[in-house]
């Protein structure tokens, strides 16, 4: 395929032929050669080799249901955001100075580090974030995994 400025239709006003040699090829369907991609592993087999390389054949891999897993995050910032709220629904539990957030009741498995934490917060989780631990550490509560 050419890159034209000018369509060729527009070039070919005037001639018999259209650029098809005789007059009698242009007539029906008969040089078109198929439609769509008929002829893909045949006559137009150079053009699916040049602008369309990866039509036929497998690529990648798709990992089994079995395997994957969707982790469910949540930010310490949002917690400490959110712990009002967490009071009021049970989810947390006050314990002197600290408070203590099991993430799970939530549904999430996964603490990140977004945000900032600005009391102290002992947060129950099955993962933690490097920056997660050390902000919470930081506000004086503790990353408990388990």
């Amino acid at each position: 395929m050419v890159v034209r400025k000018r369509r060729k239709v527009r070039t070919q006003r005037g001639t018999r032929t259209y650029g098809r040699g005789c007059s009698k090829r242009g007539r029906g369907s008969g040089e078109r050669g198929g439609t769509g991609l008929s002829g893909g592993h045949k006559h137009k087999w150079s053009y699916v080799l040049k602008y369309m390389p990866k039509h036929f054949g497998k690529h990648g891999f798709t990992r089994p249901l079995a395997v994957q897993r969707e982790v469910k995050a949540i930010n310490v910032g949002d917690l400490d955001e959110r712990l009002e709220e967490l009071l009021q629904l049970g989810i947390a539990k006050q314990e002197g100075e600290k408070f203590v957030i099991d993430v799970s009741k939530l549904g999430f498995d996964k603490v990140l580090g977004g945000g900032r934490v600005t009391h102290p917060l002992d947060v129950m989780a099955k993962e933690f974030v490097e920056s997660a631990k050390r902000k919470l550490d930081e506000a004086g509560g503790k990353a408990i995994s388990g």
